[in-house]
């Protein structure tokens, strides 16, 4: 049986009177690249903080490697690997000299790996930490993450300060792990995800509303696109899954969640009308779930 990197069960993180997790389930299974996506102060940083033992919730039960995340061994955490948003390194260090001082604190340590992404990502061994960019920083950062070839990889938003070409180099990078690697990855990049994720967690107000295959999610979530011979009544669809529908005279564009191949032809003889499927990128389908 694979074994359950991350399991989150009803949990539930408070900050004064703000709900900012509400009964959160999320289970992640070794070997998964998931992209967690929510709206930008939607708890997607809290959650991360929470499963890592950062943060401790009100509510619910939270295992991490097996272990309680509060009480992780230091074994545990020697399998984590973790790039936080806001980076905070030591500003009067050579780059050469955070590296030895990080690996220092590992048993595994791949020297020859970090020597090779600080080529290909363009950093100086010789330079200071302190005048480096953001964009550097953050590549800093991943490197030392990478380092000790963490079991799981957890990355709050690591390619946000990235450029497009640095962005494209570390996804490369974290493709080449993918299979050996656990990796859990948020981001509001939904393109990024699409090329590394194999499943994806949806987070919207508070809640779980999505976890699963990112291939599934795409085949669940469709627009319709609906041609009648008569004009539509504005409350024409009512359906299961239904996320929004906009009627105008005898067309309509229909979001649905739950589809299954036989809805167009459903509707296609309820309304006598042409329907057309259209397959929708993550992004879309994130849209539509916050619409809905």
């Amino acid at each position: 049986m694979s074994e359950t990197m991350l399991d989150l069960r009803g949990v539930s993180k408070s900050f004064g009177q703000k709900l900012v997790l509400n009964e959160v389930d999320l289970t992640l299974p070794a070997g998964s690249v998931l992209g967690l996506v929510g709206k930008n102060g939607g708890g997607k940083t809290t959650l991360l903080k929470c499963a890592l033992g950062l943060q401790r919730p009100q509510h619910g039960d939270i295992r991490i490697l097996g272990e309680p995340a509060w009480e992780l061994s230091a074994t545990g955490k020697e399998r984590l690997g973790y790039v936080p948003q806001k980076i905070d390194l030591y500003p009067w260090m050579k780059i050469r000299q955070i590296t030895a001082y990080t690996g220092a604190f590992y048993p595994k340590w791949n020297k020859t790996l970090v020597e090779r992404l600080l080529r290909e990502w363009e950093l100086n061994p010789e330079d200071r930490v302190g005048p480096l960019s953001v964009g550097q920083t953050q590549k800093l950062a991943i490197i030392l993450a990478l380092g000790h070839e963490p079991d799981l990889l957890v990355l709050d938003e690591p390619a946000a300060s990235l450029d497009p070409v640095a962005r494209r180099q570390f996804l490369e990078t974290l493709l080449d792990m993918v299979g050996e690697r656990t990796v859990l990855f948020s981001t509001h990049i939904t393109s990024d995800l699409e090329r590394v994720a194999d499943r994806v967690a949806v987070l919207k107000d508070g809640k779980i509303i999505y976890s699963g295959e990112l291939d599934a999610l795409k085949d669940s979530v469709k627009r319709l696109h609906v041609r009648a011979a008569l004009p539509l009544p504005n409350d024409a669809f009512h359906m299961p899954g239904l996320l929004h529908a906009k009627v105008t005279g005898n067309e309509a564009v229909v979001s649905v969640r739950d589809f299954t191949p036989d809805l167009p032809e459903q509707i296609a003889r309820q309304w006598s009308a042409s329907v057309t499927a259209q397959d929708l990128n993550l992004e879309d389908i994130f849209l539509e779930l916050h619409h809905g």
